[in-house]
């Protein structure tokens, strides 16, 4: 069950997994960065996402990363992503995680050749009737071919106890959201965070998002966008929003190689390498990339927490 001191709210980063440039893992600049993140005042992280490349990782390295980020967290909550094709494969990570420490595991749905949300809801509860940990249920039909309805999702709330979360990352994610929570109150209190790399941050914020488990490249921003929210200081949040908004849609273009290579700009990660078949940053997109962090940023100092609210 969810650990009481763990709210699944605010700021919660997916983070990439670091490698050498021989495509090796890069352990050290993945207990860097967790250390650097923690810092920013964020509520957890979570690791082995689709961000994380963990469909190129082998069992045994995932295993290191976990055990690396858990050790680097010092206390801070770590999600593990644990979807697998195969339910007694996801089970098994699932029940890894735990082992290492883990507090949570985040599980989106298996594509059957023939959709159907009976199939959906059995997968969910058979791991939920054999793993230790509370799951953060991932709505995400881009990366999973799979698209839970609303009242499939609030079926397995109401079923479920052990679903800790929803990461409602299905667009259009704004009205979904809203119809999640307004469903959810009738049901019992559960979190909605917002994916899709704070794509739609605020509006998703305005319809009822507890916050972000996502993997934009500046969680201080996505900090500092939760609380001014909450504070009631609307126009402020609008204007973080707004300011940040260029980078957060030129960051998630499609592949990890742009936010990789903010990352190591960030002196975060010591290589952008990302993992074949996966390819890394190309020289044009790296150009504008430099372009627009100049326009955001015109005094530079990337490598260190930036000030979200400076200037506005």
């Amino acid at each position: 069950m969810p650990a009481p001191s763990f709210a699944y709210s605010g700021v919660i980063p997916i983070l990439a997994t670091p490698f050498h440039p021989d495509e090796s893992l890069d352990l050290e600049s993945l207990a860097g960065m967790i250390r650097f993140i923690a810092r920013l005042g964020v509520d957890g992280v979570t690791v082995l996402g689709v961000l994380g490349e963990s469909n190129r990782l082998t069992d045994a390295e995932r295993e290191r990363v976990v055990r690396t980020a858990v050790q680097a967290a010092a206390g801070l909550p770590v999600i593990v992503g644990a979807s697998h094709t195969g339910t007694e494969a996801t089970i098994a990570l699932s029940e890894q995680a735990a082992d290492l420490g883990a507090t949570a595991v985040m599980v989106a749905p298996s594509a059957q050749p023939v959709p159907s949300d009976k199939a959906v809801a059995d997968y969910y509860h058979r791991i939920a009737a054999r793993i230790r940990l509370p799951i953060v249920l991932q709505d995400h039909p881009a990366s999973t071919g799979v698209h839970m309805p609303v009242d499939l999702l609030l079926q397995l709330a109401r079923e479920l106890p052990k679903i800790a979360c929803i990461k409602a990352e299905a667009v259009s994610s704004p009205p979904k959201i809203a119809a999640l929570k307004k469903g959810l109150a009738g049901i019992r209190p559960l979190p909605v965070l917002t994916g899709l790399g704070a794509l739609y941050g605020l509006f998703d914020l305005e319809r009822g998002s507890d916050g972000f488990n996502t993997g934009f490249a500046f969680p201080e921003v996505l900090v500092a966008l939760v609380r001014t929210h909450r504070a009631g200081q609307s126009d402020l949040a609008r204007k973080i929003f707004t300011r940040y908004l260029p980078l957060m849609v030129f960051e998630q273009q499609p592949g990890l190689a742009i936010r990789k290579e903010i990352l190591r700009r960030r002196g975060l990660i010591a290589s952008n390498r990302v993992r074949h078949p996966g390819a890394t940053i190309d020289a044009a997109a790296a150009e504008q990339l430099q372009r627009l962090l100049e326009a955001i940023f015109p005094d530079g100092g990337l490598e260190g927490p930036i000030d979200p609210l400076a200037g506005l």
